[in-house]
């Protein structure tokens, strides 16, 4: 008697990921499981839900690891640094997303019909990116400033370049986007200085030596 074939559940997700790119999310779960090769049962035995399965094909899943990430680097490392590794996986995760979605949207006999509970993943991109912002500020590592509309910013020029090159190609490269932006941005970001600091480092002005110097 022949093994019962197995389907995994990487061939579930391609198989609903082209049958909501064609569809739209009003796609039946029916259709998915025909496309797949197996019941709705056994559909449901492996995602929860039609939203759980919409979410994994289009990798939204992944963006908890994102806010793991933005915890991890509270307090460590460079924040100008932190801030332009967040940037460039923004920018990548945004890029592989965006598309699928506007098919998706455009699809459908109810083309903006979306999951139940539903959350925008820019908004929840931007509040995690405020908290941590705001752990920053706390920790005296940035400048008190207003990290919603600062993380709303920063996610939305990221969001604006990744929509300008699906409609008008590649422009400006995305290492020269991104570090220009945060070229702009850190000097309004950046711990303020202690008096004297900045004179104390001129040029004009040589520093005192150390006491094992003089």
């Amino acid at each position: 008697m022949a093994r019962p074939r197995t389907i995994s559940d990487e061939q579930i997700v391609e198989a609903a990921r082209e049958v909501f790119l064609e569809q739209g999310f009003s796609a039946t779960t029916a259709e998915i499981a025909r496309r797949a090769g197996v019941s709705e049962g056994t559909l449901f035995n492996r995602f929860a839900s039609k939203e759980e399965l919409f979410a994994e094909t289009l990798g939204l899943n992944e963006r908890g690891h994102c806010q793991t990430d933005f915890s991890a680097l509270v307090g460590s490392g460079d924040v100008r640094l932190n801030l332009e590794q967040l940037a460039w996986r923004f920018l990548d995760a945004a890029r592989r997303i965006l598309p699928q979605l506007m098919v998706i949207w455009s699809r459908g006999q109810a083309p903006m019909v979306k999951p139940a509970g539903w959350r925008d993943p820019l908004s929840e991109e931007i509040e995690a990116l405020s908290r941590y912002l705001q752990a920053e500020v706390t920790l005296g590592r940035l400048r008190p400033i207003d990290c919603q509309v600062a993380a709303a910013a920063l996610l939305g020029a990221l969001m604006s370049q990744v929509h300008r090159e699906l409609q008008a190609g590649p422009g400006i490269e995305g290492a020269r986007f991104v570090r220009s932006l945060l070229d702009m941005w850190w000097p309004g970001m950046q711990p303020f200085e202690p008096p004297g600091a900045a004179s104390s480092q001129s040029g004009s002005t040589p520093a005192d030596p150390s006491p094992e110097m003089k």
